[in-house]
């Protein structure tokens, strides 16, 4: 089974309304902003803490394995109903795995948790301030380009 990481990207911000993805990318391009003419170490520093950054399928699904866990854990030692708990987090995190939303995705984007897609355009951009892209001319091949970041 192939996952295509782009479409769960898309479908989370198809099912986030269009004023928080509109603060969301207003964030990134303050930060783009904010690092133009900064030092090469400064832009370095940036992209290794965006490297570091929990997208929102990783915020689900540590939350929600947390939260069953915990549920799990209080049915096991006190009253049975905390099962419920359980239950509950394992159809939203099934929701979000079929529609791309649940409850708490959109608590989530609320807070400013992004996409990976949105966290790597914000890097992209970041190595483009950096100069990452000045070697590359419009005939170098796919191949090349490649290679020269491998360097």
């Amino acid at each position: 089974m192939e996952i295509n990481v782009e479409n769960v990207g898309n479908r989370v911000r198809e099912n986030t309304s269009d004023k928080k993805n509109e603060k969301i990318d207003q964030k990134i391009l303050d930060h783009i902003r904010q690092y133009k003419g900064s030092s090469r170490e400064e832009i370095d520093a940036r992209i290794e803490k965006l490297r570091k950054e929990w997208d929102i399928e990783k915020a689900l699904e540590v939350n929600a394995s947390a939260v069953i866990m915990a549920g799990l854990l209080m049915g096991t030692l006190g009253r049975k109903r905390w099962y419920l708990l359980s239950g509950v987090v394992s159809v939203f995190l099934l929701q979000h795995g079929i529609q791309g939303w649940c409850p708490p995705a959109s608590l989530l984007r609320s807070l400013g948790v992004r996409t990976r897609r949105e966290i790597d355009e914000e890097i992209y951009a970041l190595k483009e301030l950096r100069g990452d892209f000045n070697h590359v001319s419009a005939d170098s091949s796919a191949v090349e380009i490649l290679a020269s970041f491998r360097k």
